[in-house]
């Protein structure tokens, strides 16, 4: 089940380098008013979600601890990433304070993820 769990943890963080290296490559446009959410970011938030969620049942599953209201914390942070993400993905241009949000709201996911224990 270890093998497994990490597996998921790996692909997990494959998905916020996605949704992180999509905004990190739009931060010059974002400048300039011409940011736009990329594919990669849309991939990355909806991988997150997959394998978060299949984290928290394998680890349920395995019997360790899991810190529900972090879990839900997350959760909302990324439904709201990927509510903006999708619902304005086809647009030529988002507004940059629109598309700074999504960044802020990464790295605030990023950082529970690192810090809450």
């Amino acid at each position: 089940m270890g093998v497994l769990i990490h597996i998921f943890v790996a692909l997990h963080i494959i998905g916020i380098a996605a949704l992180l290296g999509g905004f990190l490559t739009q931060m010059k446009a974002m400048g300039q008013g011409t940011a736009r959410f990329v594919p990669a970011m849309l991939h990355g938030a909806l991988t997150m979600l997959v394998t978060g969620v299949i984290l928290v049942g394998l680890n349920e599953a395995d019997h360790h601890h899991v810190n529900n209201i972090k879990i839900g914390v997350k959760l909302l942070v990324l439904i709201v990433i990927l509510g903006l993400v999708y619902v304005k993905r086809d647009e030529e241009r988002v507004d940059k304070n629109m598309f700074g949000v999504v960044g802020l709201l990464t790295a605030v996911n990023i950082f529970i993820a690192v810090l809450w224990t």
